[in-house]
């Protein structure tokens, strides 16, 4: 469009034709149809033309050339699949971000999986992926360095809402926990780290979680040997052993009017679906194990629930949740 707008405004300047002649001759003489000329060239016009001729041939093979190497090299196919993902990656509300898909990410994708808890993986080199584990299911992804503001816009940050970032790199997750609460500060952020001093420098940051890895497994080889059956009951109830158990976590807001401001005992959540409350989270974060029955939630509090899947069903579609 722009070389027919310039050929247009030439052939009114230089030959003095209409608009309407001029933008004729610049169609037939782009298109290549061969029709007569409107009227006899000036010699200033032919030049002209002879120039505009040139640049557009030229502008088709530069089109051409590019067209043939997105199709050679598959790069339109590629195009085609992240406009796709993106997409569906904007699609999402309520999901959670997990930057890089290493050893943790992977695992931690496949417990969001197994929840059906909607994510999207942030992650650089896109072979990491390629595993047999999701191989029938569509990992959504954003190609790119997660340290990137712009790349956790496209991650749907502002609608998400939590994000989990454990790189190998400290400094890394730092950067991504500073850049995650300056755009979303009520978004959750659970960070991994490698020593004692990250820990304290990311919950400065901002992060609501920091996960050691080496100190938790530590952890959990010790109690194997003092404690192997609470260990083990610990790992039946948080799925690793193939239970149905689950857990859910409650919140004043997400009662329905009626429910509100009752005791446990009133609220007959065991009645209504089968679960128990094991924990009374308080607005300042402390936890009361096994509250009694007379135990109401306040505001900014909520219950810490267990139950059978079906039962952990049955309980979100009472509270509508």
């Amino acid at each position: 469009m722009g070389t027919i707008a310039v050929e247009t405004l030439g052939l009114v300047f230089i030959e003095e034709y209409t608009l309407i002649d001029a933008f004729y001759m610049a169609v037939i003489t782009i298109s290549t149809v061969g029709f007569s000329e409107v009227q006899p060239l000036s010699e200033a016009g032919r030049l002209f033309m002879a120039f505009m001729i040139i640049l557009n041939i030229g502008v088709f093979a530069y089109a051409l050339a590019t067209f043939s190497y997105y199709i050679i090299e598959g790069k339109i196919f590629e195009l085609m699949e992240r406009s796709y993902m993106q997409a569906r990656v904007d699609s999402l509300k309520g999901h959670t971000i997990i930057c890089g898909f290493g050893r943790y990410g992977r695992e931690v994708a496949r417990h969001l999986k197994e929840q059906g808890q909607p994510f999207v993986v942030i992650e650089e080199n896109l072979e990491k992926l390629d595993i047999p584990e999701f191989e029938d299911f569509e990992v959504l992804y954003v190609d790119g360095d997660a340290t990137h503001d712009e790349v956790l816009r496209e991650a749907g940050i502002d609608r998400a809402v939590g994000l989990i970032t454990s790189l190998n790199d400290d400094s890394d997750n730092l950067f991504i926990v500073l850049s995650a609460k300056e755009l979303n500060p009520k978004l959750r952020i659970i960070s991994s780290a490698h020593s004692i001093r990250s820990r304290q420098k990311l919950m400065r940051a901002g992060a609501s979680n920091v996960i050691l890895p080496e100190q938790i497994g530590g952890f959990y080889m010790a109690t194997l040997i003092s404690k192997p059956g609470a260990v083990e009951f610990f790992s039946y109830v948080t799925n690793e052993l193939d239970s149905d158990i689950g857990f859910e976590e409650i919140r004043y807001d997400q009662l329905p009017d009626t429910m509100r401001g009752k005791t446990i005992m009133n609220m007959n959540l065991r009645e209504i679906s089968g679960v128990n409350v094991i924990g009374h989270r308080s607005g300042a974060g402390k936890y009361n194990v096994n509250p009694g029955p007379m135990a109401v939630l306040k505001p900014g509090e909520s219950f810490i629930i267990v139950g059978s899947q079906p039962q952990i069903l049955a309980l979100r579609n009472a509270l509508k949740i």
